[in-house]
């Protein structure tokens, strides 16, 4: 690819046997610090993809960023029929937190993640606040709560018919960066955080081509299924909030809303000018300085 990597973060493959298989993940910082923040991505996304963003803060933090069910390394089971939806993801990181206690030092950890990741770190500290410090949250997936998990406008979306569309295989991984590369969703995306999606985004296969780690039919699975309520969730936690919102079609349907959040600042929502959904390859300073905020909080 055009694009090259720097220098490596350290792998990981971090076994949640009641979760049915193991977590991937790439690691940041001080090997010998308690972790600080857990990082988890975007639908379709993978940890790697946010290597730009979060490799600056290794300087100073211990940052794991997540490759959640059904993406990048991760080997986690993704039966579609029957499946949970997004509490899983939120069951798959709880179950993370236990197992790595022992790294977590004496207090809690930062939670953050981007779109369903930062859904997923909303549902986690919903569940268990105290294991939880701050959440940073970018452009997290917040719907209506009076929206059912089956709703026929999630199940024939045009991101469910999108993900079904995608092309899962190709000849290389730079054939996916030349075909990738300054259009559709990646038009705002450096060709270092295009590199590095695609680098964890696609696996050689034995005829020597590569394929989508998240598979388009999982993808589309979880644009379709909604089974949480976030707001209840805001309500639940216990933590510092910080939320920067796309100022372009943001996923956080915040309209009308705005007093479920409470006016004591524990939550707070800056919409950040010029932004869309990918806020953060567009805007990796702002995330950069919020990370570090709920770090110091």
């Amino acid at each position: 690819m055009n694009a090259t990597v720097d220098a490596e973060p350290r792998k990981r493959m971090i076994p949640l046997p009641i979760r049915g298989g193991a977590m991937a993940a790439l690691e940041f910082g001080p090997a010998d610090r308690p972790i600080d923040i857990l990082f988890s991505h975007a639908n379709g996304f993978n940890g790697r993809t946010y290597r730009t963003i979060l490799e600056p803060l290794g300087a100073s933090l211990r940052i794991l960023a997540l490759d959640l069910r059904g993406h990048g390394a991760s080997t986690l089971p993704t039966e579609i029929e029957g499946r949970s939806g997004w509490l899983e993801f939120r069951d798959d990181l709880l179950a993370l937190l236990a197992v790595l206690a022992p790294e977590l030092g004496q207090g809690p950890v930062v939670l953050a993640g981007h779109s369903m990741g930062g859904t997923t770190s909303l549902l986690a500290a919903a569940a268990e606040p105290a294991r939880v410090r701050a959440l940073a949250l970018f452009d997290p997936v917040v719907m209506p709560s009076d929206l059912p998990p089956d709703a026929d406008a999630l199940q024939h979306s045009p991101l469910v018919a999108g993900a079904l569309r995608r092309r899962a295989v190709f000849p290389s991984r730079q054939a996916v960066f030349e075909a990738y590369l300054g259009r559709g969703a990646f038009k705002s995306w450096s060709d270092a955080q295009l590199a590095d999606y695609v680098a964890a985004g696609f696996a050689e296969t034995g005829s020597g081509e590569v394929n989508l780690t998240c598979t388009p039919q999982w993808e589309a699975s979880n644009f379709r299924t909604h089974n949480y309520d976030a707001w209840a969730a805001f309500r639940e936690s216990r933590c510092p909030i910080r939320i920067l919102r796309a100022a372009e079609a943001s996923t956080f349907r915040l309209e009308g809303r705005e007093a479920e959040l409470g006016d004591e600042g524990r939550i707070t929502v800056e919409t950040v000018p010029g932004t869309t959904h990918f806020l953060p390859m567009e805007r990796p300073d702002l995330v950069r300085q919020t990370l570090l905020a709920c770090v110091a909080l």
